[in-house]
């Protein structure tokens, strides 16, 4: 181990993919942009509860040649590492159980907005996946008290998201599978 990640120093160039393999298991949740080491807060019971009931709704409706699950890093590329809090990967990526995944093997990924991560997953994240060639993102915001899930699909020419949904009641969608699903299910309990 380097001295940069004893004592917690970016290492000379930045921090890299390899950086992050050295780095203990400790629970912290670690992503990477540009060389620069990004450590979020725990995430909160609310954005918890909706990881894991999407997760569960998801996995419900995806079809065999696909596979879920939460907070699994992408590594798009040597500097640039994030953790989507809920994703759909191929199943043939998704059977070697890896600890992450390369941008081709994910089919979508799912961001849960937070108060202290609103601009990363609203524009920065969006951005860099597009630009990776996710296929399909979702973004999934609590406002005034209700949930709404807004889905995207990108246009491969120009590397960006566009609008496909803004679901306040059931998202209703037929991509990347078909899915019915009412927000009611993903809901806390209390809210």
């Amino acid at each position: 181990m380097t001295a940069a990640l004893r004592d917690g120093d970016p290492p000379e160039g930045g921090w890299t993919t390899d950086d992050l393999d050295a780095l203990p298991d400790d629970g912290r949740r670690r992503e990477l942009l540009d060389g620069v080491l990004l450590v979020s807060p725990s995430p909160t019971r609310l954005h918890q509860t909706i990881a894991m009931r999407l997760g569960v709704a998801l996995e419900e409706a995806c079809p065999a040649e696909y596979d879920v699950t939460q907070a699994v890093e992408v590594r798009l590329n040597r500097t640039r590492s994030f953790i989507p809090d809920v994703l759909v990967t191929t199943a043939e990526a998704a059977a070697g159980n890896p600890a992450h995944y390369a941008p081709h093997e994910v089919v979508l990924a799912v961001e849960i907005v937070s108060p202290s991560t609103r601009s990363i997953d609203r524009v920065l994240k969006p951005a860099l996946y597009a630009q990776a060639g996710i296929p399909y993102l979702w973004r999934v915001e609590v406002e005034d008290d209700a949930i709404v899930v807004y889905t995207h699909r990108i246009d491969p020419v120009d590397e960006v998201y566009t609008e496909t949904g803004r679901w306040t009641k059931v998202v209703d969608t037929g991509e990347p599978f078909p899915v019915n699903l009412p927000i009611s299910r993903i809901t806390p309990r209390g809210r």
